[in-house]
């Protein structure tokens, strides 16, 4: 019986040596690169991915991020940035962690094979929203049951594995395949498989990111400027696309009550937050588009 990818040894395991620290460093950060290189092979699944999460937000759907172990851990980290990064409501996101987020250093490693509490969890799913479901198996009873729930319901199916022909991926709408190596601590999927689920997740929250028109020429121009480090930033944001210095930038944000978007309006074209705001409207919120319209 031949093993997937994630649970074979790695060729270069044996460079793991406890008398030549350098050189078993560098052969974990070679698995890292080779690992982080996969999501080059699934650009368009990835594409679509981000494409459908940005529709589930447009239709004040919900995006439920559905993972178990690392994956869970990976999953749960870019859910809980979406708020602050991109200003994405909370009622519009959800984590669903097998045995829950853990509060300690202990991860609830037997309840991935459990699905229990998963149907009362998922029984609001509406045709609006969006499963991202992550597994580094592809085969993870916990994920495989909120993807089927998920189906059954009508909700669109993002399944990201790294095992090619793995059951999330054969029943995924789009599935996300990260053909990752072997891990260099074989079965480890913390590493290699997780750096690459870090990414191909990164990746399909700021391409819903952009499709929202929440980022402008590489800017967070809908973060949520709850502290002094976020402040300062959305005050050079503003500054920089409105071509204004930083104290007009910091009236702009005054009048638009910390708001980006209408602020670099305010600012730029010296309107009215009132005005500002029918012009965002107008736009569909994409800034760019509000920038060229007013001229």
């Amino acid at each position: 019986m031949t093993l997937p990818p994630t649970e074979q040894l790695h060729l270069d395991a044996n460079k793991l040596d406890p008398q030549d620290p350098v050189a078993s460093a560098r052969a974990l950060v070679e698995g890292q690169i080779a690992a982080a290189a996969s999501a080059r092979g699934a650009l368009d699944a990835i594409a679509r991915g981000g494409n459908a999460m940005a529709q589930t937000i447009r239709a004040g759907g919900v995006l439920h991020y559905v993972a178990a172990g690392s994956s869970g851990l990976m999953a749960a980290a870019d859910a809980q940035e979406l708020g602050g990064t991109f200003s994405i409501p909370a009622n519009q996101l959800r984590i669903h962690m097998a045995g829950g987020l853990p509060t300690g250093v202990e991860m609830p490693g037997g309840a991935e094979d459990e699905a229990d509490g998963l149907a009362d969890a998922l029984s609001t799913l509406q045709p609006t929203d969006t499963i991202i479901a992550v597994s580094a198996s592809g085969s993870t009873p916990y994920t495989l049951t909120a993807s089927n729930l998920a189906q059954s319901q009508g909700a669109t199916v993002i399944g990201i594995a790294n095992n090619a022909g793995s059951p999330l991926l054969e029943s995924a709408d789009i599935p996300i395949l990260l053909a990752t190596p072997p891990e260099l601590i074989s079965g480890s999927t913390r590493m290699g498989a997780g750096t690459a689920q870090k990414i191909a997740l990164n990746m399909l929250s700021s391409l819903m990111a952009l499709q929202l028109g929440h980022v402008h020429g590489g800017m967070m121009v809908n973060l949520r400027a709850d502290n002094d480090k976020l402040r300062a930033r959305a005050t050079g944001i503003v500054a920089r696309i409105a071509d204004v210095d930083a104290e007009s930038a910091k009236h702009a944000l005054d009048a638009a009550n910390g708001d980006v978007k209408p602020a670099v309006l305010i600012a730029a074209r010296g309107i009215s937050p009132k005005d500002a705001s029918a012009v965002l409207d107008a736009s569909g919120g994409v800034l760019k588009s509000a920038l060229e319209q007013d001229k």
